[in-house]
């Protein structure tokens, strides 16, 4: 570059230009260029981060429109299970009962595969332990035996739950330790 300044210093000379004012017009250019750059710089900063930002806002979107479907898929499901599981009770009545009918235990195995099918389990034996949470007391029993205590000692409906939701409480009846 030097030899380029040269050249041009050398021609100035000739066209009777100073090398001084083409120092100073090359400086004024080259200040004015470095003052650009900074600002396409930092435009070009600016512009990244809003497009970080608009995809950090995209990702979060599609997370959140994901956990709505499942949730909305979830209240779907639980919703017509609520209803579903009534004919699954009277069912398990009537198989404890013998009450089924040959022809009918297809439609029965039928209905109970299609409960699992949905992730539908029931609980609530005897001797749980009592879990308001998964558990309406629908009454007491005495117990004598301390171990007995809070747990469930008759089980008059079973639960439901779907991925450890309830859909249904167990009716139950909870011991209560007495001396």
């Amino acid at each position: 570059m030097e030899d380029d300044m040269t050249i041009e210093q050398d021609g100035s000379e000739e066209l009777g230009i100073d090398s001084d004012t083409i120092s100073a017009k090359v400086n004024t250019k080259l200040t004015k260029l470095k003052k650009e750059l900074e600002a396409v710089k930092k435009e070009k900063q600016e512009y990244l981060d809003g497009w970080q930002r608009a995809k950090a806002d995209y990702v979060t979107l599609l997370k959140r429109l994901e956990e709505e479907r499942a949730n909305a898929e979830t209240k779907g499901i639980i919703k017509a299970s609520s209803q579903f599981i009534a004919v699954l009770d009277s069912l398990a009545r009537a198989r404890a009962h013998g009450d089924i009918p040959g022809s009918f235990t297809g439609i029965a195995s039928q209905l109970e595969s299609s409960a699992k099918a949905l992730g539908l389990s029931q609980f609530g034996e005897i001797g749980e332990k009592f879990d308001p949470n998964r558990h309406d007391a629908l009454g007491q029993d005495v117990v004598t035996d301390i171990t007995l205590d809070n747990t469930v000692t008759t089980v008059l409906e079973n639960g439901w739950e779907r991925n450890d939701s309830v859909v249904r409480p167990a009716k139950v009846k909870v011991g209560e330790f007495n001396v």
